[in-house]
């Protein structure tokens, strides 16, 4: 599965290719999905030649070959935009309660989406690489997906490389809670949600890394940390 980014940038390389025979300049990419920068162009063209979707040819200037398109050329879309990752449907993931609006006690089956920042942030990735199997009383009732995490900048919270974070997916959360954040509609980031008037921190729990400022409509939530698993 490709993120709505990875997907318009690889659709939109096949349209320029199929009209002029030449692939697109990094700034028309740039200016074509309303990106910031082209550091933004190298991280989705890095991610669709590793998906096997793009190859690009050695000792020439823009060379970018489409190998392959998505099986639909619709992307698919999530119920939230951004990193909310669409594979969780029906009761993937879902913590049930029965009739006495308890949990039930059977072990849940959470789908591991892929690994997130817990330091500079990364781009968001969507795909299912497995399941793992969870005991509901770690989990809030919901929907849910497991996270691998790398980096260090969220250790004072007790969250470490290596370990998988559960969340719980939503679009909301307070100050205080450790979210997983998506940034620029691109890159996807574990960290503590803070709201500073209209401006959203997302602040590390590790004084080497800083606390990082966005506008309102920079960041989309896409979860908040309930649990995590840990082996040792």
């Amino acid at each position: 599965m490709l993120t709505r980014k990875q997907h318009e940038l690889l659709m939109f390389i096949n349209e320029r290719l199929k009209e002029t025979g030449v692939p697109p300049s990094f700034d028309e990419m740039k200016d074509a999905l309303d990106l910031r920068s082209k550091s933004g162009i190298h991280r989705l063209i890095k991610a669709l030649e590793e998906r096997g979707f793009i190859r690009r040819l050695p000792n020439r200037a823009r060379a970018i070959e489409v190998v392959r398109l998505p099986e639909s050329t619709t992307p698919q879309v999530p119920r939230t935009r951004g990193f909310s990752p669409s594979v969780i449907e029906g009761s993937l993931g879902r913590v049930r309660a029965m009739a006495t609006g308890e949990p039930a006690n059977d072990p849940v089956m959470v789908p591991v989406m892929g690994r997130i920042a817990a330091g500079v942030p990364i781009e968001a990735i969507q795909t299912h690489s497995h399941s793992i199997v969870v005991p509901p009383d770690l989990l809030s009732p919901g929907e849910h997906f497991a996270l691998e995490v790398r980096g260090d900048s969220m250790i004072e919270a007790g969250i470490f490389e290596g370990d998988t974070v559960l969340i719980r997916r939503t679009d909301t959360a307070d100050t205080g809670d450790i979210v997983v954040a998506l940034v620029d509609e691109e890159e996807a980031t574990l960290k503590r949600l803070r709201r500073k008037g209209a401006s959203i921190a997302l602040e590390a729990a590790n004084t080497a890394y800083e606390t990082r400022i966005f506008g309102p409509d920079r960041v989309r939530i896409q979860g908040k940390l309930v649990g995590l698993i840990r082996r040792y």
